[in-house]
């Protein structure tokens, strides 16, 4: 069994080749990647980053500015569409691709079946969004067949709650939008109003708020005291498990779920297995609160969660230089033996870029983060399209202004990719050379993490508490762990000071122990970045030497 690794990327963006210009650009102006753009060339090239599985994100149709109507698509109001592409998030059909990605509108959905076929040939999987806990308020399926009930079709609207109700509504009080525009010189109108996706149970929702979209029922009656309603199974499961069994049913190999948390446990516990019965498919779960971790695992069944709040956070700490590399420790300690169950990033739609003036400001400090994340344990790894090449994100492209993130709400395109593709060249003639030597180490990290056993199967033991009072290591600024399967042990060294260091690494008895390695037997050592090999050897008499590179590290194999 591999480690996974997991290429996010949202096809919007990713094959749009047109310079972006225009603030809330529309989609002739700003242009739109295509699904016709992961050829079998581009997969190649995203594979041999070490890739394998790709995370394409905004593939579920979702409100918009841009007007499909003589497709036979509604038009979406613009008051309840963020950005002028929309979020993806705002899903506004269950059963359809976004018209935007598609060469031929009313092919979309062959384009992306085969889009799917392409990505398995290419010998990646096919990771795409779940959104089970809130649509698009104007949400409306177009093509589901006719015996398919429509979210919200039989709702009984004077009612806050009913188990047959797929949405919540807040009777004889009318949606106040006191933002946004108009469209066609006619407000939104909304009667009842029903309840934002955020949990937001006012009738003003703010601009901070998911306004855009409305919360599902699952059951549960937050009118009146989060009463939970399951002895019956609640309308709105039966008709998530039937669009659960539809993608599948379309090769996709995975699910990420969005906010699974906001959904209650006992839905996915009923709906997972039921899937996973009839298809081979993963679900990833986005769970901020480390206190439902366990109840999410093993409860909900998910495959994995997000380690936002753990490792995502410590690290970009430490890559900001506002907590010691020691406080990595401590992090995987909190998840109480889950570590492989949880999946390491360090950037995704969400999170600001590391090179962002808001982060890190430089996209090669965040490597030595990049590393941990994909070494120090079996479970999953992510990056986000365009963090191998260092891109900024500082692009004031629409709806969320000047942040740091590539904008998941508007039409544009991000210079590094385009450059890095170069008119579908992949000869990274217009990349400058930072992107290139970038892109080149995520590749040789990235591949190296799928062909050492060690990394998908061996065991972790952490070295910081032999080393804290070490005074030829210092850490605040490095962090260092070994990596064992049968007779491998691998030592993984790494540095996010932005200057070269030479460090003298204890190894105590008890890495001996936890490896089942003799104390100072030689080995062939080789360093996987490098590809250099010698003869080396690890022994509790004296530290082992390290001379580390800045905002880097090493990963160094010992073969006994």
């Amino acid at each position: 069994m591999n480690k996974m690794v997991i290429y996010q990327v949202l096809p919007r963006l990713f094959g749009n080749l047109q310079p972006s210009s225009v603030t809330y650009g529309s989609i002739r102006e700003n242009g739109v990647g295509k699904f016709a753009a992961f050829t079998a060339e581009t997969l190649a090239k995203i594979k041999e980053l070490g890739i394998t599985h790709i995370w394409y994100t905004g593939v579920i149709e979702h409100a918009t500015k841009s007007d499909f109507t003589r497709y036979g698509i509604r038009r979406d109001h613009s008051a309840v569409v963020k950005g002028t592409a929309g979020s993806p998030y705002a899903i506004k059909d269950y059963y359809d691709v976004d018209p935007a990605l598609a060469e031929s509108v009313p092919d979309r959905m062959k384009e992306f079946e085969a889009l799917v076929d392409r990505t398995h040939v290419a010998g990646m999987k096919v990771v795409i969004d779940f959104v089970p806990n809130h649509v698009a308020r104007q949400y409306h399926s177009d093509v589901r067949e006719s015996f398919v009930e429509d979210l919200g079709q039989h709702d009984d609207t004077t009612k806050a709650f009913d188990l047959n109700n797929n949405f919540y509504y807040l009777p004889n009080q009318t949606l106040e939008l006191h933002f946004g525009a108009k469209q066609e010189d006619f407000e939104y109108s909304e009667f009842p109003a029903k309840v934002t996706g955020n949990d937001c149970f006012s009738p003003a929702p703010g601009r901070n708020d998911w306004y855009e979209t409305v919360k599902l029922n699952y059951g549960v009656d937050y009118m009146n005291g989060r009463i939970a309603h399951f002895d019956t199974v609640p309308n709105t499961w039966g008709k998530m498990l039937d669009i659960l069994l539809f993608w599948a049913g379309k090769g996709v190999d995975a699910f990420r779920c969005d906010m699974a948390e906001m959904v209650p446990v006992e839905f996915w516990h009923w709906v997972i297995p039921q899937v996973k019965q009839k298809y081979d498919v993963l679900f990833i779960a986005e769970v901020y609160n480390p206190e439902e971790y366990h109840n999410y695992l093993y409860t909900g069944h998910f495959d994995y969660l997000y380690d936002k709040v753990g490792l995502y956070d410590t690290l970009r700490a430490v890559i900001c230089g506002s907590a010691p590399a020691s406080d990595i420790t401590r992090c995987w300690q909190a998840l109480e033996g889950i570590q492989a169950r949880m999946l390491n990033f360090l950037e995704n739609h969400d999170e600001q870029r590391i090179a962002s003036d808001f982060f890190a400001k430089d996209a090669r400090a965040g490597f030595p983060g990049m590393i941990v994340s994909a070494t120090m344990n079996t479970n999953p790894v992510m990056i986000y399209n365009g963090q191998e090449l260092g891109e900024r994100g500082m692009d004031a492209e629409g709806f969320s202004g000047l942040d740091g993130r590539t904008t998941i709400y508007d039409y544009w395109s991000m210079e590094s990719v385009r450059h890095w593709i170069a008119n579908w060249t992949f000869d990274g003639s217009q990349c400058t050379k930072e992107q290139k030597e970038l892109r080149a180490m995520y590749a040789r990290l990235l591949n190296t993490v799928l062909s050492e056993k060690a990394f998908a199967k061996g065991v972790f033991h952490d070295l910081m508490y032999a080393n804290l009072e070490n005074p030829y290591f210092n850490s605040q600024h490095q962090y260092a762990f070994m990596r064992a399967y049968r007779n491998e042990v691998i030592l993984v060294v790494v540095n996010f000071d932005k200057a070269e260091q030479t460090v003298r690494v204890q190894i105590p008895q008890a890495a001996f122990e936890a490896c089942q390695i003799e104390d100072n037997r030689p080995a062939t050592l080789t360093d996987l970045f490098t590809g250099e090999s010698t003869v080396g050897t690890l022994t509790t008499s004296w530290p082992y030497q390290v001379v580390l590179p800045a905002y880097s590290g090493k990963i160094l194999k010992f073969v006994y």
